[in-house]
């Protein structure tokens, strides 16, 4: 349950950002609100440079697997591999 509420917090921080750029918020709470956002999507470009290996396992394409590691980071990848993980010990069903 918590995993949703992460990703909605997420989405909620990316559209205040934009929300920010666009004007529709006073500068005291846009420019926190994007310096956050843009250090958020950095902190998940490091994780993708860990973690692309989990990422790649993704069904779709590869392109949409490493924009959900940008914008979700260890909630997107984790999944894949515990999946993987879970069929290396033959648990996975």
């Amino acid at each position: 349950m918590i995993v949703p509420l992460l990703k909605v917090g997420a989405i909620v921080t990316y559209v205040a950002a934009l929300a920010g750029v666009a004007g529709l918020l006073p500068a005291a709470i846009a420019g926190p609100v994007q310096v956050i956002a843009v250090g958020i999507v950095l902190l998940h470009a490091l994780e993708l440079l860990f973690a692309f290996r989990h990422v790649r396992r993704y069904p779709g394409p590869l392109a949409v697997s490493v924009l959900l590691t940008l914008l979700f980071g260890v909630l997107h990848w984790k999944p894949l591999a515990d999946l993987e993980k879970g069929r290396a010990t033959g648990t996975a069903s």
